[in-house]
């Protein structure tokens, strides 16, 4: 059983702490899809204000839904498209403060207001995506983005 008290003042403690929590449940663990879906779970119970969370793999050049939280998701995203695609082919972090306002936002939920896209890289090669949306604009921030760059990297190895 794994019980993780995270309870941080701050954001960038929160996402020490997640990290570690991450790092303590994945570690020794071969199979990628249980460590997506026990980070998904983590990512869902810590933080705040998430209506979506969760991973899409790449697989055969375009994204495939991975393990999450939160409603039904499109289950296929082509590389380039949406936030998702954008990050996964620019290899970037995407923050998107009104995702209504982004050129070729693809809604799979209408509450979706706000959204965070981690690529995660692998031996120079991105194999995925961490997706967090949310209902509040501007939920979002540069913390945020570099908390959870340090998860996608932690995970790059781990998925």
């Amino acid at each position: 059983m794994y019980a993780f008290a995270i309870d941080a003042a701050d954001k960038p403690q929160l996402y020490r702490e997640l990290h570690a929590a991450i790092d303590a449940i994945t570690a020794g663990e071969r199979d990628g899809v249980a460590n997506m879906a026990n980070a998904a779970a983590l990512f869902w119970q810590f933080l705040p204000e998430l209506n979506w969370a969760g991973f899409y793999r790449l697989i055969e050049g375009e994204l495939v839904l991975g393990p999450f939280q939160g409603k039904a998701a499109c289950i296929r995203i082509p590389l380039g498209q949406g936030v998702c695609g954008t990050a996964a082919a620019a290899r970037a972090t995407q923050i998107v403060a009104d995702v209504h306002a982004f050129p070729g936002h693809i809604a799979c939920d209408a509450d979706s207001a706000s959204e965070l896209v981690v690529p995660i890289i692998r031996e120079g090669v991105v194999i995925g995506v961490i997706d967090l949306d949310s209902p509040r604009h501007a939920r979002f921030d540069a913390e945020d983005a570099a908390g959870m760059e340090a998860i996608a990297a932690l995970l790059a190895g781990r998925v």
